[in-house]
């Protein structure tokens, strides 16, 4: 057992069954950003990403080609993504683009990495798309194919893949049924998304395995649990038990959905980050360096964060 708690880590202590590294898909500034009250400075978003960018991440959502009338917080895409030019070829900067519109000006700025969100639910499909299920799958083919013939790489969101807050617990053919449609498109990795936060470890075991019948390999696969009701770790643990490897976290806590009322903040990055350094789990992220980055991006948005790795090491240090 190897740790030194006076630097703020924990004591590290190996449990069996758990993959030896895995990769944090940073959400913050697309997803934890959109769910702001107010429009963040252009300046703040991108000062955000670079210091994500230098805590080690090697992932960082950076924006999304929506219309703005759809998410006003991120509509200033075009103006950021030069500001990130720097970082080419030393982080990956996905952005979410809904439809061929959005994946024409995500080729224009020289973008590498795309995702489209799909939904498991007809109630979220039409609240957040203004289609059914089976139309946004068609709405996203050509998406996938124009993007897979240009280079790029393409992540597939499934959303509401536990519970709706229009239709309740959500069935598990219904998600491996959206899973297996974004994979026949040509999705690179498909994000399973507990938007409102009612997942349970048994439901996730439940999830995974069926996806894994159908045909989904968990090296596909990435998770992505919001903490609504303080279940994202556990839930989390129980995905890296089953092979998961991708996990998808939100520095400081940030994000909800603003489609659906009932969904909180994402998982928090310094949680998750603690978790895995206790388990002994390589991210290849300064959890210092994170840690004041949230501290620093809290000060931007006027208030405390909601982490509580984030509070605990802030307070310590001070």
């Amino acid at each position: 057992m190897t740790g030194t708690l006076d630097l703020g880590l924990p004591a590290q202590v190996r449990a069996d069954g758990l993959p030896a590294r895995v990769r944090i898909h940073e959400v913050g500034p697309r997803d934890g950003l959109q769910n702001e009250q107010a429009v963040v400075p252009l300046e703040v978003k991108s000062g955000f990403i670079h210091r994500l960018a230098d805590t080690g991440l090697t992932t960082v959502e950076a924006g999304s080609f929506v219309h703005p009338r759809w998410v006003p917080q991120l509509a200033d895409a075009e103006q950021l993504m030069p500001e990130l030019g720097d970082l080419a070829g030393r982080v990956r900067l996905p952005v979410l683009v809904p439809n061929e519109r959005g994946l024409d000006r995500a080729l224009a700025h020289g973008m590498r990495d795309i995702a489209v969100f799909a939904s498991a639910t007809e109630s979220f499909a039409r609240a957040n798309l203004n289609r059914t299920v089976e139309e946004s799958l068609a709405m996203f083919a050509p998406v996938v194919t124009r993007a897979k013939e240009a280079g790029l790489s393409v992540r597939g969101y499934v959303s509401m893949c536990f519970g709706d807050p229009w239709e309740g617990p959500v069935e598990t053919e219904q998600v491996v049924h959206v899973c297996r449609r974004l994979s026949d498109l040509g999705c690179d990795e498909i994000s399973l998304g507990d938007t409102i936060g009612v997942a349970t470890p048994g439901h996730v075991t439940a999830l995974l395995t069926a996806l894994g019948t159908a045909g989904i390999a968990t090296d596909r696969l990435a998770v992505h649990f919001h903490d609504t009701y303080g279940q994202a770790l556990s839930n989390t643990l129980t995905a890296l038990q089953h092979g998961i490897t991708t996990v998808d976290a939100s520095a400081g806590g940030l994000g909800g959905c603003p489609y659906a009322r009932s969904a909180t903040g994402n998982l928090a990055t310094e949680d998750l980050l603690w978790m895995l350094h206790g388990l002994g789990i390589d991210t290849g992220v300064d959890l210092g360096a994170l840690v004041a980055t949230s501290d620093w991006m809290a000060g931007q948005l006027g208030r405390p964060s909601p982490s509580r790795t984030v509070r605990a090491l802030s307070h310590k240090e001070s």
